[in-house]
């Protein structure tokens, strides 16, 4: 199925609009992760996974009032308790729920505490009815160790690729595809920042698929170029980048298309628990396909550039011809 026929599109004029698009965004994130920092020790707001401390979700069957929750918690002489609605604009369906976090405590025996002391607390000092839906506790060294080993996960994950594409292609094959999976998680992690929203397992998971996904559209544009060179050699690099773009635009639509339609019900309809989950998928589906386009490919026509310049030229590989 192909959607657009004749397509003729000169991308790479584009490219300084898509630079200013990247930098605005990538900016942006970098200036909030900052100011977190600055407020709490730490650019991101890391969940429960990795600060440690204990995280209670309880169902009221009233809505519920956070200030009474919190003046609740209060008067049991739980401190520094985080209290926020799981409702969002686009989904009302969890106005009744509430996440009730205790900080992390220096002693792990005392997080185990932590769920009786909320129950406790709401039965006593708050008159509407709940139920606890889920319960996770997790001690400070354990969420430091998840912390680390998450960050290693991405990096390793982006070496596996460059090195990959540097057998499968050439060597700024790989760096062009690892800096657009980069700037893919930079934009993603920054839109976190941005919204206040809270780093959990579920979320590195779904930014370790977007970095799959992101290479595996990259992949397809390189893979079309490197086709193009050995048909047409005698076409310029920008000539030969921009036709390739056009001619795999429909399956990059398809794909993308419908894996965001899929990503984006889940964001509607899946719940509070995979909201971090799917939200990082909807934004990181969105730009990994932008920077496939507008990162990967004009890269390598910025490098072939430059050693032109440099006086030191090197074609990019062709395909080989196969065998019949």
């Amino acid at each position: 199925m192909e959607l657009f026929r004749g397509v003729n599109i000169d991308w790479l004029r584009l490219k300084w609009y898509f630079l200013a698009f990247s930098m605005i965004f990538s900016v942006a994130g970098l200036i909030s992760m900052g100011i977190h920092w600055a407020q709490i020790g730490s650019p991101l707001l890391l969940g429960v996974d990795f600060k440690g401390g204990t995280q209670v979700h309880v169902k009221f069957k009233q809505t519920p009032d956070i200030n009474r929750i919190r003046e609740a918690a209060a008067a049991a002489g739980i401190k520094d308790a985080i209290i926020k609605s799981t409702q969002s604009e686009i989904n009302e369906s969890g106005g009744n729920e509430v996440l009730i976090s205790l900080p992390e405590q220096q002693d792990e025996s005392a997080l185990d505490l932590g769920r009786q002391q909320i129950v406790d607390a709401l039965q006593a000092h708050y008159d509407n009815p709940f139920e606890v839906l889920n319960v996770d506790v997790v001690g400070p060294t354990v969420g430091h160790q998840l912390e680390t080993k998450a960050l290693l996960a991405t990096l390793w994950s982006m070496m596996g690729m460059l090195v990959y594409l540097w057998f499968r292609f050439q060597l700024i094959y790989g760096v062009a595809a690892v800096v657009a999976c980069f700037h893919d998680t930079l934009i993603t992690v920054g839109a976190f920042a941005l919204l206040n929203k809270e780093i959990s397992l579920t979320v590195i998971a779904a930014i370790l698929t977007l970095v799959g996904y992101s290479m595996n559209d990259t992949i397809v544009v390189f893979d079309r170029i490197r086709e193009n060179l050995r048909l047409n050699r005698r076409e310029s690099l920008p000539d030969v980048v921009n036709r390739s773009i056009n001619q795999t635009l429909s399956r990059t639509v398809l794909t993308s298309g419908l894996t965001f339609l899929t990503v984006l019900s889940l964001y509607i309809f899946g719940g509070q628990v995979l909201r971090g989950f799917s939200f990082a998928l909807v934004v990181g589906i969105l730009i990994g396909t932008y920077s496939s386009i507008a990162v990967a490919a004009p890269m390598l026509v910025a490098w072939q550039e430059w050693r032109t310049k440099q006086g030191k030229a090197v074609a990019l590989p062709a395909a080989r011809r196969t065998r019949v």
